[in-house]
């Protein structure tokens, strides 16, 4: 048996990793140049003690020159109705940079991260740690502050479409 397998390139490798069901987040960061963030696919729990939430960031996304320089960065669930801010938050938009940072969408909590109102969730960390691996980093934050909105309904990324 061959431990191999078959070839799997980037546009396969997307194809393959849409069918996973994910709450489409919103990564952000306040930079030397203002806020700064992306649409984040791989944003998750690393562990409850130490509370610890890692998030994969590519080395062209400009959000992580933000997240380096300050030291911090938001985790932001996306609520059902937000798939006009997911899309600005993927580049698809003619917004870029701070201009996607309306200032009565988004607050701050401890780190003094950019924290989305309408969010399902936020998670506010402090960067301890991070891992370079492919062009990506892996970024890894203390959580020491969120919030959340109970009554809110998660904007779920799945197939290359939200649900």
């Amino acid at each position: 048996m061959s431990t191999q397998g078959k070839p799997i390139d980037g546009r396969t490798f997307w194809q393959a990793i849409g069918n996973r069901a994910v709450g489409a987040a919103v990564v952000a960061a306040r930079g030397n140049d203002g806020n700064a963030g992306f649409l984040a696919l791989s944003a998750t729990h690393l562990s409850a003690s130490p509370p610890m939430i890692m998030v994969s960031i590519d080395a062209k996304t400009s959000a992580l020159t933000a997240v380096l320089a300050s030291k911090a960065f938001s985790v932001n669930y996306l609520s059902a109705g937000s798939a006009e801010m997911a899309s600005i938050f993927a580049g698809k938009s003619e917004l870029k940079g701070p201009a996607r940072f309306q200032p009565e969408d988004w607050t701050t909590l401890t780190t003094g991260a950019p924290i989305l109102r309408a969010a399902v969730g936020a998670f506010d960390c402090v960067l301890e740690e991070t891992i370079e691996r492919h062009g990506t980093t892996i970024a890894i934050g203390r959580l020491v502050d969120f919030s959340f909105d109970p009554d809110a309904r998660p904007l779920i990324s799945f197939r290359n479409g939200y649900l």
